[in-house]
């Protein structure tokens, strides 16, 4: 259970449920998360209804973005958006052990774009402001400009998640460890500070 208590459908303004039932219900098991967001109702229909204005547009590709996502959720150590994202890595092709060392330098079964990705995501969690232009060059080769922005936004976001989730303890729903199990993933890849609040 989250530090603050959950906040459902029915509570929320008009103006924001179909936001609210929408992200619960279609965006993936996001629920606890969106019962948090709902304290407050512009941060719900805003970020919420960003992310979902962003997957009907599918600007970005599947894989790429999961890439991204488990990459900065991995380096943030934030078990909730690592055991929510990988499964989706998984389904975009991914074996279950390259999620697992998806950080390591040299690894295989990431294609070269895969690994600029990787390497892009790491660099603006961790050294934005070091980030060369040789870098956006190769970007370039592979991604539009207008691409280039989104994964660079849903990249800062994701670690803004991260932040969030983390420090308001929000917990994970049923059947998220199960699926992640079922797929071929592993209690023992997720970040080492949430394995002993993790139950299956």
């Amino acid at each position: 259970m989250a530090r603050v208590r959950d906040i459902l459908a029915h509570e929320v303004p008009d103006d924001v449920r179909g936001t609210y039932e929408r992200f619960a219900k279609d965006y993936g098991p996001f629920l606890n998360q969106v019962k948090v967001f709902a304290h407050r109702p512009p941060a719900l229909k805003h970020i919420m209804g960003l992310l979902l204005e962003f997957s009907d547009e599918a600007l970005l590709s599947k894989r790429h973005l999961e890439i991204a996502l488990v990459v900065v959720s991995k380096l943030n150590e934030c078990t909730y958006c690592v055991a929510h994202h990988s499964p989706r890595l998984i389904e975009q092709g991914l074996h279950p052990s390259v999620i697992a060392n998806i950080l390591e330098p040299e690894c295989e079964g990431l294609d070269e774009v895969d690994l600029l990705v990787r390497d892009y995501a790491v660099q603006v969690t961790n050294n934005p402001q070091y980030i060369r232009d040789a870098l956006f060059d190769r970007l370039k080769e592979h991604f539009s400009e207008e691409q280039i922005v989104e994964l660079t936004l849903r990249t800062a976001l994701c670690g803004f998640f991260n932040r969030f989730n983390e420090a308001l303890q929000i917990g994970m729903e049923d059947g998220v460890m199960e699926e992640l199990l079922a797929i071929g993933g592993s209690v023992g890849d997720l970040p080492k500070q949430g394995e002993a609040s993790v139950q299956v």
